[in-house]
């Protein structure tokens, strides 16, 4: 499954690890997703949706 937000598309980003010695390695930060029950379009459905999109009340929570 794609580390990616249902709502803002928000997706994974890379970049390396340092080690005290200065070895680089690739490495990448996923979002924040949570797996939520929302309403979209009128209906309730279970979407992934970042911690920020949930925080700025972008999602509406169905309960």
């Amino acid at each position: 499954m794609a580390a990616t937000c249902d709502v803002c598309g928000k997706g994974p980003t890379f970049g390396n690890n340092v080690s005290h010695a200065h070895n680089k390695t690739r490495r990448r930060w996923n979002p924040n997703l949570q797996s939520v029950r929302a309403i979209q379009n009128g209906k309730v459905k279970k979407i992934r949706v970042c911690s920020r999109c949930i925080r700025s009340g972008v999602v509406t929570k169905a309960a």
